[in-house]
């Protein structure tokens, strides 16, 4: 008998070359996909994901259709061996967000594409614009990183777990907070990220998202999927548009988000798309859950046979 899943997906930084190329070759359906964003986007992103260079695909305007792409190869693969598998909610980090939306019929593969084509341009012309970055802190709660904001003039930009708090600003201001963190007994990672996303830094980049998202065709999601921009449920198709255009300059709320993952009880949790940060952060957050990645033939078929 199927088992119940909570479907995760990949955000930026999670990418490596060659990722989910082996599932390409060995699932047609799969496959295909990466020879459609070829298409939609007219240049050989697949050649990009698959060859490299590492410097090329880590680029925002790449990287971003880049890993929904991966991703939904492996959502694809998995599906195909699990049909019976049944999400009771889907979430994504950043990007993954979108990719969510995707898995739940909410959004059309072509259109997400597009959107994270857009998004990652106008993402990377903000960070070009006003450069910033991004720091990690971790072992200190939430409201100590706060504190190290209001104190640095840094923001908060992901809530990610109960002791890593993610924060942004110019790079004199992450070094002030390296420091902060530092002396109340945390520790500091600088983030290699082209800005401080989900930021008032990339508030330009989300006025030019505007647009794009009103052409493009929306509709309610087929299981809940979370807003990393309140942590809840995203609701009407206007309201995913609203909420996903202020994602790019608001803190993520991934907390939120897996507290609201753990309510609707799946029996596992699954992270489709390169690396495995969603399930590191879900395997401390809550202990003893059912924890599968699926970003190769071999992961996606083991998922699938512990799942169907």
């Amino acid at each position: 008998m199927s088992k119940a899943i909570a479907a995760l997906f990949a955000g930026q930084g999670a990418q490596t070359v060659g990722m989910c190329k082996d599932v390409a070759e060995a699932f047609p359906a799969a496959g295909a996909l990466f020879a459609r964003a070829d298409e939609i986007l007219g240049r050989p992103l697949s050649k990009t994901i698959f060859e490299g260079p590492m410097e090329a695909l880590t680029r925002t305007d790449i990287c971003q259709p880049a890993i929904f792409t991966a991703s939904a190869a492996a959502w694809t693969a998995f599906r195909e061996l699990a049909p019976n598998a049944s999400p009771t909610v889907a979430a994504g980090l950043s990007l993954g967000e979108w990719t969510a939306l995707w898995a739940a019929g909410a959004v059309s593969f072509d259109d997400t594409v597009r959107i994270l084509d857009a998004r990652g341009r106008f993402m990377q012309e903000a960070c070009d614009a006003n450069p910033s970055g991004m720091v990690s802190i971790l072992k200190l709660s939430a409201a100590d990183c706060e504190a190290i904001a209001a104190e640095t003039g840094c923001v908060v930009t992901n809530y990610n777990a109960a002791l890593q708090t993610v924060l942004g600003g110019t790079s004199d201001q992450i070094a002030a907070a390296a420091s902060a963190a530092a002396a109340k007994g945390g520790r500091a990672v600088v983030l290699k990220t082209a800005g401080a996303y989900h930021s008032p830094f990339m508030a330009e980049a989300s006025r030019k998202l505007v647009p794009v998202l009103a052409d493009a065709h929306i509709s309610a999601p087929s299981v809940p999927v979370l807003s990393n921009y309140t942590g809840r449920p995203h609701g009407s198709p206007d309201e995913i548009r609203a909420a996903m255009a202020a994602q790019i300059c608001n803190p993520v709320r991934w907390t939120d988000c897996t507290t609201a993952m753990a309510a609707s009880t799946p029996e596992a949790y699954v992270e489709f798309g390169p690396g495995a940060v969603l399930t590191g952060m879900l395997k401390r957050a809550l202990p003893g859950a059912a924890l599968h990645n699926a970003n190769s033939v071999e992961s996606v078929r083991s998922a699938a046979a512990a799942l169907s």
